[in-house]
């Protein structure tokens, strides 16, 4: 990934967080067709092994033939992506006063890189839908859990899937969020974002200062 100085972030805890805040992944893969994309959800484990590297774990339906195609010990390439927005070269101050000035992109990513494995063990698959299910019900007033569904119905459910697990090899962040422009053009982006209905929360991860 093409990572100018401005927008590269390699902290190891900023990246993790970011992975837990947009799990949802683009996995991609070569298959003998060629590469193959999937969107999954992934779960980074909280102490992880594998000589201390990151683990992310997930699954696919059985009739993906992902599983079948991916060979085991392949490398893959999981992509997390936050917010991102277009950012218009009228909100710039430059804009009236030299004209020099081009449309942008602001948007942030993680791409986490590694070597997948897969399995179908009952327990490891049943622990691993519980890890993800507690960690997106565990905000909810009502938490459902897996234990709510009818056994007959879960083990049929859990046959139905495959898991895997990554041990990531390499992490690349690119937050791009204005941090090359001066303080008074980022102004300009934050009221033009603001005018266009971004919150102020929103507006916090598209527009950042100078590190």
């Amino acid at each position: 990934m093409y990572r100018p100085a401005h927008f590269r972030e390699n902290d190891p805890a900023i990246l993790a967080a970011f992975i837990d805040a947009h799990p949802l992944a683009v996995l991609v893969a070569a298959g003998p067709a060629g590469l193959v994309a999937n969107h999954i959800p992934l779960i980074r484990l909280e102490n992880p092994d594998a000589d201390g590297r990151m683990l992310l774990r997930g699954h696919v339906a059985r009739a993906n033939d992902f599983w079948q195609t991916t060979a085991p010990g392949g490398a893959v390439l999981a992509i997390f992506g936050g917010l991102d927005r277009y950012i218009s070269p009228a909100w710039y101050p430059t804009k009236a006063e030299t004209g020099e000035v081009v449309p942008t992109w602001n948007y942030s990513v993680v791409h986490a890189h590694g070597r997948i494995t897969f399995t179908q063990d009952p327990v490891w698959l049943r622990a691993l839908v519980e890890a993800l299910t507690n960690r997106h019900e565990g905000v909810r007033a009502v938490p459902w859990k897996v234990s709510d569904a009818p056994s007959g119905y879960l083990g049929r459910m859990l046959a139905s899937i495959v898991g895997f697990e990554i041990v990531v090899e390499r992490l690349e962040g690119k937050f791009k969020s204005s941090q090359n422009r001066t303080e008074r053009e980022r102004a300009g982006v934050v009221k033009g974002l603001t005018a266009d209905g971004d919150t102020p929360e929103m507006v916090a991860q598209i527009v950042r200062s100078n590190k």
